[in-house]
Formats: C-alpha cells, structure tokens, sequence
C-alpha cells in the first residue's frame, strides 16, 4: 500500500552496473548487510526491505567521485533512483525516517556520490507531527498585512548593538512602516545583549507603536539555544507580548524544533543557518525539497529560502524551486511561509513577482533597507514601493519613475531587474 511506504529520491553516481549499486544502497538501509545473513529470511524481506522503484539515467557532472570510491572512475555514470520504505521499518518519526533514508548512506563505498533530493511520505506523518500552527494567514493576521508582500528587515549590525541601541534601531524601523523585523541568526543569548535585555527594550517600543498606530510589527527574537532552554526563552517572548520566536533550525534539530511546535503559542521564525554544509554539494547531502517537508512537518511558521540575485550560491532557478516547494500543498498541512533574504533590494520585486505569480512571501533585506542612501526609513519606502507597483502588474521602470526612494535606491545596488 503506497501509504504505508516513504519513497525516497536520490542523484547516484557510481562505477558499478547502475541497478547493483541501487540494489546496495536499498539492501544496506534495510534489510542487508554486505553478505546475506541466515535470519535475513524471504519473509523479512518481502515485509521490510526497501525496493528500487525505478531508476533514470542522468548526464555526468564534472566532478570527481567522492573520497574513498571504489571502481572505474572512468565508467561513472550518474542516475535518479527512486527507493521504497516500509513504514513498519521506522514509523512515522522524523529521527528514525532519517536513519534510513539518509543515514550510513552517504557513506557507501559503491556511490561515488548521493544526494536525497525529495520524499514522498505518507499520512502517518501529520497524523503524529503538527505542522505549522499560523503560517501566511496567522501571519498576515498578527502583522496586520492582509494583502501584498510582506515586508521585513534584519537587525544591523548583527551583533553589537546594547539593547538600548537595539530599541533606537527598532524605532525607527517601526515608524518606517515595516511588517516584519528579526534578530540575525548569530544573536542569540550572549552575555553583550542577552535574550531578556533585548525583550525588555524592544517590547515597549513595538507597544507604544502598536497604540499609536493600531498596528505592531513582529518581531522575531532569536531564542536558539539547548533544548531545555527553547521553552523558557519562548515563554520570555511571549509574557513580554511578543508575537514570534525564531530559532535556527539545524542547530536545534527537528526534534527540537518539534518540541518547542507542542508548546509555541507564537509563529516560529525558522532560519535555515548551515544549511549549505548538508545541501551545496551536488553530489552529497541532503536537498531543499527534503528538507523543508521535514521542516514543515515539526512546525516552522516561516522558512527561509534565499531570493533571487543573493549573495549566496544558488542560481535563481534554485531558489525558485526551494519557494515553489515551500508552497506546495503536504499531506493537508497548513503552507510555511518562503522568508526570500539574501542580497534582497526594492529592485527585486518585479522580477521575483514575475517569477513566483505570489506575495504570500515575506521579503528581507538587510542591506537593501540599512544601507539605503537616505537610511533605513527610506529603504523601507524604497522596498513598498516596488512590491505595489509589481502586484498592481506595473512594470519596474513605471515603479521607478514615481519613487524617489527607489531612484535612490539604484544609486547604491545597481538597476532593477525587469
């Protein structure tokens, strides 16, 4: 019964018979071993080995075969193989499916390279995992953002503001009218700013703009820290009035990440910091359309993805893909939201609008609203102004002609892309 398997998708390359090496890969994360073992009955295998689907031959890359291959390099060939799991093997726990889809297999001697690149995993899972409990439309509730982008920025710099000074930059970024603000991923809870000192100057600022204004932006402190600590710092967040916590995802783990869903009462922030180190390499890790069901599934409200023109090394083409993946429907889950960063400016709107066909996106830029020629106020203005010219269907240089901000803006990051 397909809802009692996960099928696993993995890029392969190997010197052996493509078929074998599926075989090695399938046989080691179930059922075999190296050699075939006496209790290794016809029985246990036909209940729990895992099953080669299909495999499609793929063109080789230019890279060498992992350290440590055996084989031919010269008869590498690279393929898609789909593998299939029992669920009675692992359950629906998101530690014990790792173990098998992405376990000791990366280091199998027969693969000189392998890659997880999806999963099709059945109801089970969100009958035991929660999901996100706010996603876009809670998010769009408690920022007050009914409709268009959401728009936001990340404190700078990244460390080394007082908190004091952190309430000052915080000011200023709430009278310019943004939805959105965070902690960078490499504030935590250090002895400079520590998590209480930071919500204890920023809360009243984000409140007195709230009587103000009738709108409180959302703030996402950063409350990564050791398991034991997630719930105490969220608590921290929340007593203050706070309306989202942020945790970096790899450094907390899945597990963490589900622990603190069971108990949040805010959206979770879910920053993806050292994602690279699991997925950049072609030929090793684990990709982004895996990864993030996962993400969902423990229960991130916000994912970052990256954005178009970033700093970082992923084609566009990627990153669309890695939005596009995040809003796609999973098992009846509620969608997270793609928090585009990297590299991101008001010159960007028009062609990520063109590109994604949606503003259920919450865009950041750092540089792109501090390092505004005319500050951070502007930059912000900068950054309005072309998300509503795009989603009203204008094109960029219409955008251009009616904001000065956005002029401006081109003085420093360059001309916008159409």
């Amino acid at each position: 019964m397909t809802d009692q398997r996960v099928v696993a998708t993995y890029h392969l390359e190997t010197s052996l018979p493509l078929a074998h090496a599926a075989e090695v890969l399938a046989g080691e994360q179930s059922t075999g071993t190296f050699v075939r073992v006496a209790r290794e009955s016809d029985q246990v295998r036909a209940r729990f080995a895992a099953v080669v689907q299909d495999i499609q031959e793929l063109p080789l890359g230019p890279e060498g075969p992992l350290p440590g291959t055996v084989g031919d390099p010269r008869t590498r060939r690279r393929a898609r193989v789909r593998v299939s799991f029992p669920l009675d093997n692992f359950g629906p726990s998101i530690p014990n499916l790792l173990a098998a889809v992405a376990g000791n297999l990366f280091e199998i001697k027969e693969l000189g390279a392998i890659k997880l690149t999806d999963l099709d995993l059945p109801p089970a899972f969100a009958d035991r995992y929660a999901g996100p409990q706010f996603g876009v439309p809670g998010t769009r509730r408690l920022t007050s953002r009914a409709a268009g982008a959401m728009l936001g920025t990340i404190i700078k710099p990244s460390i080394g503001l007082t908190p004091d000074e952190l309430a000052e930059v915080v000011d200023e970024l709430a009278g310019a009218g943004l939805d959105f603000i965070k902690d960078d991923e490499l504030q935590g809870n250090g002895p400079a700013a520590p998590l209480r000192e930071r919500v204890r100057a920023v809360m009243p600022v984000l409140h007195r703009h709230a009587d103000r204004t009738g709108v409180m932006p959302m703030y996402a402190f950063n409350i990564t820290d050791d398991i034991d600590r997630l719930e105490a710092n969220h608590d921290l967040v929340v007593a203050a009035g706070g309306t989202c916590v942020m945790v970096c995802v790899n450094m907390i783990g899945l597990s963490g990440l589900d622990h603190l869903r069971r108990r949040s009462q805010v959206p979770i922030h879910g920053h993806r910091a050292m994602f690279g180190a699991i997925s950049r390499s072609a030929q090793l890790g684990i990709g982004f359309r895996a990864w993030q069901q996962l993400v969902r599934l423990c229960g991130a409200d916000h994912l970052h993805t990256n954005g178009i023109s970033n700093k970082f090394y992923e084609s566009d083409a990627q990153v669309l893909d890695s939005i596009a993946a995040v809003r796609e429907p999973l098992l009846g889950l509620t969608s997270m939201v793609p928090v585009l960063s990297s590299g991101q400016w008001g010159g960007l709107a028009h062609a990520t609008y063109a590109a994604t066909g949606t503003t259920d996106l919450l865009v950041l830029a750092g540089g792109g609203i501090h390092g505004h020629p005319d500050g951070a106020s502007a930059g912000v203005a900068s950054m309005r102004d072309a998300w509503e010219s795009a989603a009203a269907g204008e094109d960029a240089q219409s955008a251009l002609a009616r904001s000065e901000p956005l002029r401006r803006a081109t003085e420093i990051f360059g001309p916008v892309r159409e």
